[in-house]
Parts: C-alpha cells; sequence; structure tokens
C-alpha cells in the first residue's frame, strides 16, 4: 500500500494556514478538507494542495509527517519553497 504525507494550505482574510496530514488516498482525502468533513481544524475553507511525499511504509510516513508537523525549520522551509510557487 502507498501512503502519502502531504501538506495544504489555505488563505483566508489575507492570512495563508498550512495543514499537515497523511492518507492512502489523496485526493478524496483533500475532497473531505474542502467539503468540511477532514479534520476539525481545516473546517471552513478552501484548501490547495501545495506539497506531497509517498511511503511504502506506514511507520516512515507517519514519522515524517510528525517531522513536518512538530520542526517549524522544516515546515518553513517546505513552505518557502512550495507556497509561493502556487497560487491560492
Amino acid at each position: 500500500m502507498v501512503y502519502f504525507v502531504y501538506l495544504i494550505a489555505s488563505i483566508k482574510y489575507s492570512k495563508t494556514k498550512t495543514y499537515v496530514g497523511y492518507t492512502t488516498n489523496l485526493s478524496k482525502r483533500i475532497s473531505k478538507h474542502n467539503s468540511n468533513k477532514g479534520a476539525k481544524s481545516t473546517r471552513g475553507r478552501y484548501w490547495k494542495l501545495v506539497y506531497f511525499e509517498k511511503y511504502r511504509s506506514k511507520k516512515k510516513a507517519l514519522k515524517r509527517e510528525y517531522i513536518i508537523k512538530k520542526n517549524k525549520k522544516v515546515r518553513n522551509k517546505i513552505k518557502s519553497k512550495y507556497l509561493s510557487t502556487m497560487l491560492l
């Protein structure tokens, strides 16, 4: 099975908010976020996929998700590299 670690972004009131998660079905998961059935913190916004990584191991995907969520340097590096090229 393939696991995805992803970063999505949304702009509301000129503020950018990001969310990091993992899933086995990327398109279905983003649809859930945009239909207010995803994580509670993502409700009420329109989300766009900014970045994702593929893993064959759930354990490795969860480790990477944790690193991106908790390590501000890693998260900001991804945001600065990929968010600036994306039009929201």
